[in-house]
């Protein structure tokens, strides 16, 4: 009877997520048309979307490989840092590909650290990554003090010029969509557009991040070294009666959670842009653990949620009234938010969503305009809106954040 269920049950779970797609694209599409913003869809919107979106994904599996063993890697962040500087110093040694694998080797020597930190010495997971994330950024500035400064381009704070990688299209089919695009048909058009922009000028790196979401999810959930590594996250003592050594499995996936991290700092220098900068990973690491935690340790999910924060992110480089109509779509959500809470007789989660309607519908009708430090603290409002609305429904794993010693455990 299971074996007969379970495809019923998956199909259901995805049919679910393409109606709540459809939904979304028809909301999009309406406000696009009542806010005259024909930018919110549009072809360049999505490309932009794609690339601010890449490197939280790869930090966000970057997260979910490590607390699906049970370690919370809040070094990301340092990781990313790591990353950048890695692929900027050896992209302008010799090639850009060269700079990535070089920054996915940094990155994994930071996660076999911290691995070290927290597994063999036992140093409490979060001090570990904050310690791994400031000394990124003093060791950045220290190294390129070193080897940036004094070369063309280069200073004590960024890196000399690197070469990008290289971009894709897929043949004919943007000539094909375009005349369906400027129909100006709503919903038709907006499809075609979000078409041409996922299928015109994506980078390689991109492409590969997309691979390794699906690698991701069939080696986490269709293999053997999967269930033991998850078996290590919910119940190391139980995984080690039977046979699996938690602390040899925490290893390997802090190993591959940096190399993740610092695979998404080399997206940022070789194809966000062409050169490390410091700051350059603005936080990225840290809406990644944000986005494992929206995607309720799932690689679909969590994919879904970075690129939600990447939309919000590429908005800042679109036209102002594209983030004004952004309002509309906030005060229609929480409208929807607020019929959920008075169903489920949520009072004060009725209330809260009311208000936040109500007063993002006034903002978009008394004044309709979005102040521009605003517009740069979207991505991370987002973020807090986003966890604040997914907490009552997930479920990590139960060892997460615990230690494990196996005389402790015996």
């Amino acid at each position: 009877m299971s074996a007969v269920t379970e495809p019923r049950t998956t199909r259901s779970v995805w049919g679910r997520w393409w109606v709540r797609v459809l939904l979304a694209l028809l909301l999009l599409s309406a406000v696009a048309d009542i806010a005259n913003t024909p930018d919110l869809l549009s072809r360049g919107a999505v490309s932009a979307s794609l690339r601010f979106a890449v490197p939280i994904v790869l930090a966000g599996l970057g997260g979910l490989w490590a607390e699906r063993c049970g370690v919370i890697n809040i070094g990301l962040e340092g990781m990313m840092i790591i990353g950048t500087w890695m692929g900027a110093w050896a992209g302008f040694q010799w090639s850009p590909w060269v700079g990535v694998l070089a920054a996915v080797a940094g990155g994994a020597v930071f996660g076999a650290f911290h691995a070290l930190m927290t597994v063999s010495f036992g140093v409490d997971q979060a001090v570990s990554g904050i310690a791994i994330n400031v000394a990124a950024l003093g060791l950045g500035r220290f190294l390129s003090s070193i080897f940036f400064e004094g070369q063309p381009g280069g200073g004590i704070s960024q890196s000399p010029h690197v070469g990008q990688i290289g971009n894709v299209s897929v043949p004919g089919l943007a000539e094909a969509l375009d005349p369906i695009a400027s129909l100006e048909t709503p919903v038709i058009s907006d499809i075609a557009e979000i078409v041409i922009g996922v299928t015109t000028g994506v980078s390689l790196l991109t492409i590969l991040a997309a691979a390794l979401v699906f690698l991701s999810w069939w080696v986490l959930f269709r293999t053997s070294f999967g269930l033991r590594l998850r078996a290590c996250g919910e119940n190391p003592a139980a995984a080690d009666s039977l046979g699996v050594n938690p602390n040899r499995m925490r290893y390997a996936a802090l190993t591959v959670s940096g190399a993740l991290a610092g695979l998404g700092g080399a997206f940022l220098v070789t194809v966000a842009s062409s050169i490390y900068r410091e700051g350059q990973v603005a936080g990225r690491g840290f809406i990644g653990l944000a986005t494992v935690i929206f995607g309720n340790w799932m690689p679909g999910r969590l994919t879904i949620g970075a690129l939600l924060f990447g939309f919000t992110d590429a908005l800042r480089t679109r036209q102002e009234t594209t983030m004004t109509a952004l309002l509309i779509v906030g005060a229609v959500v929480f409208a929807f938010l607020t019929v959920r809470a008075i169903r489920a007789r949520n009072r004060g989660a009725t209330f809260a969503y009311a208000i936040a309607a109500v007063g993002l519908g006034w903002w978009f009708l008394g004044f309709g305009v979005v102040p521009s430090e605003f517009v740069g603290f979207a991505p991370h409002l987002t973020t807090l809106l986003v966890l604040s609305l997914a907490h009552q429904r997930i479920r990590p794993p139960q060892g997460i954040g615990v230690p494990y010693r196996r005389s402790e455990a015996n």
